[in-house]
């Protein structure tokens, strides 16, 4: 029987070996790069489409024609949520994931209930009344567990509930389905903690040269004004922008497909995208990844207090951006969620101060909620996060909103919060806010530096996880 199988449907059997190792790299391993999963689905998807209007005309039978069209409706759910998380569309994959998982599961009931109904009809032809001791078949209407008046009705109930916690239970094991559970990975590379090399530019014009253009002298003057660029090094040392060993600028923990994103988190009862769909935050990504050259998102995000859950520990952003002037209103639950996402995700939050002490007041209460034992301290400016990459001499603000000092939450050593008082994000906008080219190029600096301290810590927060397991 077993060789029957294989030697009848080994192409099917292969075809779906490749797709699970490829959809399991994507979720799980972190092997291939984005390229091949792309072309990998793309060419199966294609195929299995090939096959399907070769098969379906050949397949007599109702419950056979159903499977093929649950393989490539599987097929092409699982390419359209691929598509849109190499586009970012990140809402359109959560509505993807989560349609998709119900209409599967409504197809799999039916699916289902088709079946134990033909079985319960094939125990009727044969008989079976049981009379050997308690029947336990679930399509046997003899089972003892079925009341006598409605054995109909409670063979199709009980195929219903064990129907549903097998869907459950085989969904909690594949946590790492895509649109379900997010996966946030760093950019692979390496390099060390250090003061950038400087460059200064210096123009250097040489002399112009006049000639009479009615000399009989034939002469090919260079241009009247040829202008040279200079790159004078400040500093001799090279410098790699990234935490631990590899090649290239990024992070140890990081993976081929990594990248940094620049999410924003939203929450109720204010303005939590004040600027949201301006410049600001494209901006940053933007300035983040040529300042460091750490491979970046192609556009900022956001996400709820909620949605953090689906990130899972080791796979969860290094930091999220916070700002706003109104309302800052979250609920004791969703404060539980900060506190994992802080402590045992090993994340940070970036408030910023978008426009009035009343803002700032309630951050502060947030974080006393989150952290009652924890108080804040003024961030000097030999912290590392205003030392690295970029030195800053000074905290550059747009308007002192919540006083002229940055703030941050020290937890084991580190900064679980890190408190802006003076509308950074409107620095890093197109207009820059109308300050001054110092200010808001000091403004980019400082933002490049609190990202990459978020990253850098969680990197090595990585590498003692990865130790203990060893």
């Amino acid at each position: 029987m077993k060789n029957a199988l294989l030697k009848n449907h080994w192409p099917a059997l292969l075809f779906w070996a490749v797709w699970a190792f490829l959809w399991c790299d994507w979720t799980s391993f972190y092997l291939l790069p984005d390229v091949a999963h792309w072309a990998g689905f793309a060419g199966l998807t294609f195929l299995g489409w090939l096959w399907f209007f070769r098969k379906i005309k050949t397949v007599s039978s109702g419950q056979g024609r159903v499977l093929l069209y649950l393989s490539i409706y599987v097929l092409t759910w699982q390419i359209l949520i691929l598509a849109g998380g190499l586009l970012g569309l990140s809402a359109l994959t959560h509505w993807l994931a989560s349609v998709g998982l119900l209409l599967l599961f409504l197809v799999g009931l039916v699916l289902a209930i088709h079946w134990v109904d033909r079985r319960a009809r094939q125990w009727q032809l044969v008989a079976s009344d049981g009379s050997n001791g308690k029947v336990w078949n679930l399509t046997n209407l003899n089972a003892w567990y079925f009341r006598d008046s409605s054995r109909k009705l409670d063979q199709s109930l009980w195929t219903f509930v064990l129907y549903t916690v097998l869907f459950v239970v085989l969904m909690l094991l594949m946590t790492n389905l895509p649109g379900c559970r997010e996966l946030y990975e760093m950019p692979a590379g390496g390099g060390e903690q250090a003061q950038r090399q400087k460059i200064k530019i210096e123009k250097v014009v040489k002399k112009k040269i006049v000639i009479n253009p009615f000399s009989s002298i034939i002469f090919n003057p260079p241009p009247i004004e040829d202008i040279k660029l200079q790159f004078q090094e400040l500093t001799k040392h090279a410098y790699q922008v990234g935490y631990g060993q590899g090649e290239g600028s990024g992070f140890s923990g990081g993976t081929n497909r990594g990248q940094v994103r620049f999410i924003r988190l939203e929450y109720q009862g204010g303005d939590w995208d004040q600027d949201f769909s301006g410049s600001s935050d494209v901006n940053m990504l933007m300035e983040y990844g040529i300042r460091t050259g750490h491979k970046v998102a192609k556009k900022p995000e956001s996400r709820k207090i909620a949605q953090l859950k689906n990130f899972p520990r080791g796979k969860s952003p290094p930091f999220l951006y916070i700002t706003g002037q109104r309302n800052l209103i979250v609920s004791d639950s969703e404060v539980e969620i900060l506190g994992e996402y802080l402590t045992d995700k090993h994340g940070m939050l970036f408030a910023d101060n978008g426009g009035s002490a009343g803002w700032g007041q309630q951050f502060f209460r947030l974080m006393q909620r989150i952290y009652p034992k924890v108080k804040p301290i003024r961030v000097p400016l030999d912290h590392p996060i205003h030392t690295t990459p970029n030195p800053i001499p000074f905290l550059p603000y747009v308007a002192p909103h919540g006083g002229k000092d940055a703030w941050g939450w020290v937890v084991d050593g580190r900064l679980v919060a890190y408190y802006h008082p003076g509308d950074i994000g409107d620095a890093w906008a197109d207009d820059h806010a109308k300050v001054k080219r110092e200010i808001w190029e000091y403004c980019y600096q400082l933002g490049v530096n609190v990202i990459f301290y978020a990253h850098v810590e969680y990197n090595k927060w990585l590498d003692t996880q990865n130790q203990d397991e060893k």
